[in-house]
Formats: C-alpha cells, structure tokens, sequence
C-alpha cells in the first residue's frame, strides 16, 4: 500500500510535463515565424528603398545635360595673312579733246603700245580754221593801220617841230599810232590763241603705256570744254608695274611696313604666284574701318597682269600675343556680350566673356578670355547658365 501511495503522484506530474512540451514547441516555431515576417518585411522595405534611391539617382542624372567639349586651338605666330584686292594701272588717264571737230582719224586702237608723245588721233575743225584765217586777216589789217599811224605821228612831229602844226594835232597822230600798236598786240594774241586750238586737233599719248579704251570713231562729233557733252576719246594706262591696294586690319598693321615681301596669287593663274613688295602705307589707322591703306607695286615686264583682275595677296606676319580660335558655334551671342561656356574642374558650366578677332569662316580667332587648356562646350545651348552641373565628353570620343 505504501509503494502504491508512492507511486500516484508520479504518475500525476508525468502528463503536465508531457503536455507542457507540445507547448513550448509552438511558441518557438511562432516566434520563428514573426521574425521571419520581420526579416522579410526589412528585406523588401531595403530593397523598395534602395530601389527609389537608384531611380532618383538616375533621374537626377538624367536631368543634368551632357555637353561635348574642344580645347582652342593655338594659332602659330607666324601666319599666312591673305587680302583681296583689285590689280590697278600703276597710271591710268581719260583722254578729251580741247577742241570742238569731228573726228577725222584715229590711229591706235585698244591693246595698242604708246610711247609718249605718239599720235592717237586728228580732229576736222572747220570753225576753228576759219576763224585762224579771219584772225589772220584782222591781224593783217592791225599791221597795215599801224605802219600808216606810224608814218602819219613821225610826219605830224617834224611839222610840230617847225610850228606848221598845232601841238594838239600832232598828239592826236602820236595816240593814233599807240591805239594801233595795241590793237596788232590783240590781233596776234586772238591769232596764237586760235593756232593752239588749231593745234589741239592732233590727239598724242601723254605717257607711254597701252590703249584699253576707245570710245569714238571716225565721223563722230567731238565736242570741247567741260559740259556734260564732252567723252573721252581714250583712256591710256601704264600696266608695269602694277598698282595692289589692301587694306590691312589694325592688328596686323605693325607687320606690314615698307619693303615687306609680299605674293600676289590670281584666280585667273591658278598655282602661280608673282613676288613683290609693300610701296607705301597711308601711315595711319582709318577710324571707319580700322584699316590700314597699304600699296603694293607688282613688277609686269610680261604683261600677264590686267588691270581690274580680282587678286589675293599673300603675307607673312607675326603676332606680339598668342592667339586662339575656335568654331563659330562654340559661342554663345548674348546682349551682355559674347560669351564661351567652359566647363570647369568642378564639372559645372563658367561663361567666359571672350574678345573676337578675325572671322575664318568656320571658325573664329580669339583675342583674349580663353586658355588652351579650357574645356569649350560645341553647340552649347541658350539655356545654360553659371555654375550649372553637365555631363562633358571630349569631341570624338564616345562616353
């Protein structure tokens, strides 16, 4: 019986401890289960999150703009200067008539060689040869009045002298025969006054040189004077050497002095050149255009060069300053002024006021505002502004 009492209570404690284990069990399996909840419930927050913070990194990267950008290119300091100019006569002259005619002949036509004092052409002048007879005859008669008034006044003074004359008489003879001294003076001086007309219908080359213009023919009326009727008959022109103005810009107009050699290159000639040098220049800056007058004489022994021909002439001078250029389209045109964007060290966007010298077509000197090593945006848009973060990529190189 005492064994027995000994043994009920085991036998009671035994089940609690059995039920008690199934228990436990499922508290931990529930815990294992809310923490896995909240493992993944990190886990998915981690991974939203970091995905919002990839798109609005993309997006922000997306908003800043991507630019391509050059370095200036150096120009050498010695360069090539070219200028357009026009070749010119080295003297070029109208010729007119100083007499009115018709013209009768004419002896040299365009292209023709003169030398000075050749003849060009002969007048027919009627009126003037009629009025040089008539002069002459009045002239004639001038002379005939004057020898009677000098015999009648030497005749008149011997009689005064033996009283058989009034003094009055014999003044009037004296001033009879003065009166016809001057009027024989005026007749010879109307008579040389016509033979010079008379000799100005023989037409002659006042300088040696070449015709290149005849504007008449036989047969067509001449007139003289300075109205509005009166054309040239020819025009002369002395074409060696030949006359090149240019005018140089200021910057250059230290470079080009007398003396200096300089290329004259036609279209007209392709791939030759004809050596000469710098005459004269005008000394001083035309404030118009910033210019210099400059005078280049070009030897033409050969007679290649024509007057009027469109020509290039070719100079090699040297700058005091390192200069710039890039493209046009690396500038922006602002009312504050021109403007390069260059994209700094920080990455961000610095508009550079720039100064612009020569225009080459597809690019542009620059005077000052650049460095070489600066980084200019090509085609930059009217949008950027200071200190705006880009994206740069240098010309030709893919990012």
């Amino acid at each position: 019986m005492n064994d027995q009492t000994l043994l009920e209570p085991q036998s009671e404690i035994a089940p609690q401890q059995r039920s008690s284990g199934p228990q436990k069990g499922a508290r931990y399996l529930a815990l294992a289960i809310v923490i896995l909840l909240i493992v993944a419930a990190v886990v998915g927050f981690s991974s939203r999150f970091g995905e919002r913070r990839a798109l609005a990194k993309e997006t922000e990267e997306l908003a800043v703009p991507s630019v391509v950008v050059i370095q200036p290119k150096t120009e050498p300091p010695q360069q090539e200067l070219v200028l357009p100019s026009t070749l010119q006569a080295f003297t070029e002259s109208p010729i007119y008539a100083r007499t009115t005619g018709y013209l009768a002949h004419w002896y040299k036509d365009i292209g023709s060689k003169v030398t000075k004092g050749e003849p060009l052409a002969d007048i027919e002048t009627p009126e003037v040869d009629q009025e040089l007879s008539q002069a002459r005859a009045a002239r004639s008669q001038a002379e005939a009045q004057l020898g009677l008034a000098k015999s009648s006044a030497e005749r008149w003074e011997t009689l005064r002298k033996l009283d058989a004359v009034a003094q009055q008489e014999a003044d009037e003879r004296a001033s009879g025969y003065t009166q016809g001294q001057a009027a024989l003076a005026s007749a010879t001086a109307n008579v040389r006054r016509l033979e010079q007309l008379e000799s100005f219908k023989h037409i002659y080359a006042p300088f040696a040189g070449t015709i290149i213009r005849r504007n008449t023919d036989v047969g067509a009326l001449i007139n003289a004077g300075n109205s509005g009727q009166n054309q040239e008959l020819f025009v002369i022109a002395q074409i060696s050497p030949i006359r090149v103005y240019i005018d140089v810009p200021e910057i250059y107009a230290a470079s080009v002095r007398p003396d200096v050699a300089a290329e004259i290159e036609l279209t007209s000639l392709p791939g030759q050149r004809f050596a000469a040098k710098v005459a004269r220049t005008a000394d001083a800056i035309d404030p118009a255009t910033r210019t210099l007058r400059t005078e280049i004489d070009v030897p033409n022994r050969d007679g290649k060069l024509y007057p009027g021909s469109y020509a290039q002439v070719h100079f090699g001078v040297k700058t005091a300053t390192m200069r710039l250029s890039v493209p046009v389209n690396a500038l922006l045109f602002r009312a504050e002024g021109t403007r390069a964007a260059v994209v700094g060290a920080d990455r961000k966007v610095h508009l550079k006021p720039v100064v612009i010298g020569r225009d080459y077509g597809t690019d542009v000197e620059v005077l000052g505002g650049l460095d070489p090593s600066d980084s200019v945006i090509l085609n930059p848009s009217d949008s950027l502004e200071e200190g705006q973060p880009v994206h740069a990529t240098k010309q030709g190189i893919k990012s």
